[in-house]
């Protein structure tokens, strides 16, 4: 099995080759192809890497494949006794990249 754990967009994400994941918007366009270099672990048949913070010979390219928005929260203010009531809804825009592979480089 081979995975790779990374860090984008303020968070970390457990990625597979030809796998989908899914963060906030990127200001690229859709079939553009990225390259992370913020690579935290790596686990490739019998070999383990791990970075301290980062590896640095390791790098893992992907295709934006769409631009959407998330599920809709919704935010509910209210102060009793005051006849103060607000419901804001919110969607966050995100980003879908589909993983190609993970590339090491010695």
């Amino acid at each position: 099995m081979e995975y790779a754990i990374i860090e984008a967009s303020g968070r970390q994400f457990w990625v597979e080759p030809k796998k989908f994941i899914e963060f906030n918007r990127l200001p690229l366009k859709v079939g553009s192809t990225i390259i992370i270099k913020r690579v935290l672990f790596v686990k490739k048949k019998a070999d383990t890497f791990i970075g301290q913070p980062y590896l640095k010979n390791i790098l893992l390219t992907g295709i934006i494949s769409k631009h959407f928005l998330g599920p809709k929260v919704l935010v509910f203010k209210m102060k009793p006794k005051k006849k103060y009531r607000k419901k804001i809804g919110h969607r966050q825009k995100l980003t879908r990249l589909l993983i190609n592979q993970i590339e090491i480089k010695l």
